[in-house]
């Protein structure tokens, strides 16, 4: 052969490899990073984007950016309304009685071994972290790199749980997962890879325990209560009677709320007891009960409740500073939510558990540069056994066919799919259990809810509740023995016996 001619051809021959590498490289640099934001008991209602009575008092200035720049989703909700359950359905898309962490109790303890979202992501190129809390207890499974708090974890000097072993750090553990964030972020990641980064929160979970620095927030101000803060549950069943939720019976007045010298050796331990001297001084006579006591209660817990949120948002703008100080801004999907919602004093309680709204509702801001419609606002049923779906779908890896969610990138791009869902199902276990709360199911559309509280301490072993969202979105009145809802009432049993067939309920059973 021509020697010039064979020059040529290994020139053509390596001019084509060079650009296949190249086409190859740029396929995967446009892969985007994604950065999961995750709070605890953080609830809809104390995120100034959401509107409501609270807005005014503006408490999330970088969560409301990141909203008027993204996507807020205004029905995200959960399939079980309680930590460690909630934090096993974001690794595995699947509900709890799918992957068995089904309620918070020791003795029921998570499956590290079974399929999760980041040990599929990190066999298809991307380089996960987990930083903060998890609450499944055991060695975290396929992230590079991982330290999670110790179960519930502590507000200060928390120790945090790695490959390394247990280690304690000083400081606010909310101010402690961020700069933890940034550093991986900064330092310890592959930067040739995309990367998926878990920041997850161990505010605003009980006790409250706000920032030194943040202390006298909200001082000189009243925090509007809700129109049904001395609810009487007239309408309601057992549950409602029997729920250890109340503000007024269950909230104490030391651990919770800080206003008496009893039972603080919690807080010597983490060496913030002065924090709450003035407040103690204040309250030393206190001497009120009914209605006034419930008032006064749940100013203070909603004062330290929003000082705790103030650190979270507060780093929330660190990350996105350092995003965008780096560059990194133009192709980092940021997404933020909650293991559930929260009662802020609606029906006088505070905690989750029941599938009223204010529990059973999320919050999910996300932020997509160039993708989403800055400002938009979606309001499709979108449940937590989606975000695993979501991001697997993100990082262009196909989704398991035994995940029970679905993504919703579609839904990021402004487009919903014509056969979305309509309606979700929901499941509480955990009975006998803290604050009492009946076991519990239901299924939910847009406009009604239907609820059936089961088990030996049910009257007659069932109790049902109705509710029109749209009639009465606050939940008071309870309609199931109307007559002229019983064709709803028949509807809305169907449509729960067809979501029980579809995720496959009855076919995993679970102690009860």
């Amino acid at each position: 052969m021509n020697p010039h001619k064979t020059t040529r051809l290994l020139k053509a021959f390596g001019f084509l490899m060079i650009l296949i590498l190249s086409i190859a490289s740029c396929k995967k640099a446009e892969k985007p990073n994604i950065i999961w934001i995750f709070s605890d008991d953080h609830s809809y209602q104390t995120i100034g984007a959401y509107g409501g009575r609270l807005q005014d008092i503006n408490m999330t200035p970088n969560l409301d950016k990141m909203a008027a720049e993204g996507m807020r989703f205004d029905k995200c909700y959960v399939e079980n309304s309680i930590c460690a359950p909630s934090r096993a359905t974001l690794l595995t898309g699947k509900m709890s009685h799918m992957h068995l962490k089904y309620n918070n109790k020791k003795n029921v303890v998570f499956n590290h071994d079974q399929q999760q979202f980041q040990k599929i992501l990190g066999q298809n190129g991307y380089q996960t972290a987990m930083i903060g809390k998890i609450h499944l207890d055991g060695k975290m499974q396929g992230f590079d790199y991982w330290e999670v708090l110790l179960g519930q974890g502590s507000y200060m000097n928390p120790i945090f749980l790695s490959d390394d072993g247990e280690k304690q750090y000083e400081g606010y553990t909310t101010d402690i997962i961020a700069d933890k964030s940034l550093e991986w972020l900064k330092g310890k990641r592959d930067e040739s890879k995309p990367f998926m980064l878990m920041v997850h929160n161990k505010a605003p979970h009980r006790p409250w325990i706000p920032k030194r620095e943040h202390m006298k927030m909200y001082d000189d101000i009243t925090i509007p209560e809700p129109a049904n803060l001395h609810d009487d549950y007239a309408t309601r069943g057992a549950a409602a009677h029997q729920q250890e939720l109340s503000i007024l019976d269950n909230m104490n007045l030391d651990r919770d709320l800080k206003m008496t010298k009893q039972d603080n050796e919690y807080f010597r331990k983490v060496g913030i007891d002065d924090r709450f001297d003035s407040r103690r001084e204040k309250y030393k006579d206190l001497d009120l009960e009914g209605e006034e006591l419930t008032k006064l209660k749940y100013q203070i817990y909603m004062k330290d409740y929003l000082r705790c949120i103030w650190s979270v948002d507060e780093n929330i703008g660190r990350i996105m500073d350092y995003l965008k100080e780096s560059g990194l801004d133009k192709n980092t999907i940021v997404m933020y939510s909650s293991d559930q919602g929260f009662y802020m004093g609606e029906h006088g309680w505070f905690d989750k558990r029941l599938m009223y709204e204010e529990s059973f509702r999320t919050p999910l801001i996300v932020k997509w540069p160039n993708v989403i419609k800055p400002g938009s606002v979606n309001t499709d049923m979108v449940q937590n056994i989606d975000f695993a779906e979501t991001f697997l779908d993100l990082a262009g890896v196909a989704i398991p066919e035994d995940m029970q969610g679905k993504s919703i990138v579609p839904l990021l791009k402004g487009k919903t799919p014509n056969d979305w869902r309509e309606s979700l199902y929901y499941h509480y276990y955990e009975y006998p259990g803290a604050h009492n709360v009946l076991g519990h199911e239901g299924v939910a559309n847009k406009q009604f809810k239907l609820i059936r509280f089961y088990g030996t301490d049910v009257p007659n072993g069932e109790e049902w509740e109705l509710y029109d969202l749209v009639k009465d979105p606050s939940e008071m009145n309870n309609i199931y023995g109307n007559s002229d809802q019983q064709s709803k009432v028949v509807e809305m049993k169907d449509e729960l016996k067809k979501l029980k067939k579809q995720y496959k309920v009855d076919q995993n059973e679970i102690p009860q």
